[in-house]
């Protein structure tokens, strides 16, 4: 694995978490079925996305589920690994019953959530479901009221109230409860924004996601989260770096085509853009990512049925890492 030139991260290991999209086709069955497997194989945590409407040329069907409900599904029917969105739109839901939900899904997972949350940007699916889709101006302060009230509601003691005043939303004498088991739950803010993300991520981040891009793209953003801790004096070591990436391995040529196949993508272009190829492909491909500041890869398992991939990858790429 190439060296690591950032000098505020002496580890470098690498761990890997699972990442679906269920909105492309999946019921909670089959979520359940990948997040189990990805316990048992030793992934560090399953992540879904938050979407409401398919993406592409594929059916959807049999439709959305909703990543809230999946979650306290999941957190009831596993017992180890970590939980969470990548990443939750604040369009989608108030932020009280959202702090609400997220706590209740942190107690019944016995404190296994990872909170990830974002601006949104898929209006498509906000007008087929009837939810407003507000400018992206007003989206980030939307997002950054979330992100400011939920550090507020948790820390606020039982038995007191608390007033939160927001650019979009304020709370008016909330209880803040219930409270999630962790006393802080891990918050993700990610994204490719070049002024407000890294800015949000320095001020409430505990992790920094950037998904599907390039490594000297991956690079910059991360260097733009350095400058933004700077500005607030913030060491930017207490920020976990993260890249997500498409999933594809195979053993062999053939394994790798039909795995290719099945998720309707071409060979070359996941090999360009994504963590595929042989084994030792995807470890060289997670290294380049580590190089420069990675500690965490979300693999995008885009067929769900297909759990030898799972199963693979933690075999053979997993304990190279």
């Amino acid at each position: 694995m190439p060296a690591d030139p950032t000098p505020h991260h002496a580890d470098t290991a690498v761990s890997l978490r699972v990442f679906v999209e269920p909105q492309q086709g999946a019921t909670y069955g089959d979520q359940l079925a990948v997040a189990r497997a990805a316990e048992d194989l030793g992934y560090e945590a399953f992540f879904r996305s938050d979407h409401y409407l398919k993406m592409g040329d594929v059916s959807g069907l049999p439709g959305p589920t909703d990543a809230w409900l999946t979650l306290a599904g999941l957190a009831r029917e596993t017992s180890s690994i970590r939980l969470g969105t990548l990443l939750t739109s604040v369009t989608f839901r108030h932020l009280g019953p959202l702090a609400i939900s997220m706590a209740q899904v942190d107690e019944m997972s016995g404190g296994r959530l990872d909170v990830g949350l974002g601006a949104g940007w898929y209006s498509d699916e906000h007008t087929a479901y009837g939810i407003p889709f507000p400018p992206l101006g007003e989206r980030f302060d939307l997002l950054e009221d979330t992100l400011g009230a939920l550090e507020t509601l948790w820390s606020t003691p039982a038995g007191e109230t608390v007033t939160v005043p927001g650019k979009r939303v304020s709370l008016t004498d909330s209880p803040g409860l219930p409270k999630p088991v962790q006393q802080r739950p891990p918050v993700i803010v990610g994204g490719h924004g070049k002024r407000r993300t890294p800015a949000l991520a320095a001020r409430f981040a505990d992790e920094f996601n950037v998904p599907f891009a390039d490594v000297d793209t991956v690079a910059t953003q991360y260097r733009r989260v350095d400058e933004a801790c700077a500005a607030r004096g913030r060491a930017p070591e207490e920020i976990v770096r993260s890249a997500a990436l498409v999933l594809c391995c195979g053993r062999d040529e053939a394994e790798l085509s039909r795995r290719a196949d099945a998720i309707g993508r071409e060979v070359d272009e996941l090999r360009a853009n994504g963590a595929a190829g042989t084994p030792e492909e995807v470890v060289d491909t997670i290294g380049r990512y580590a190089a420069v500041g990675a500690r965490r890869i979300y693999l995008q398992v885009l067929d769900m049925s297909d759990l030898d991939h799972l199963e693979l990858v933690a075999s053979e790429v997993a304990r190279q890492l």
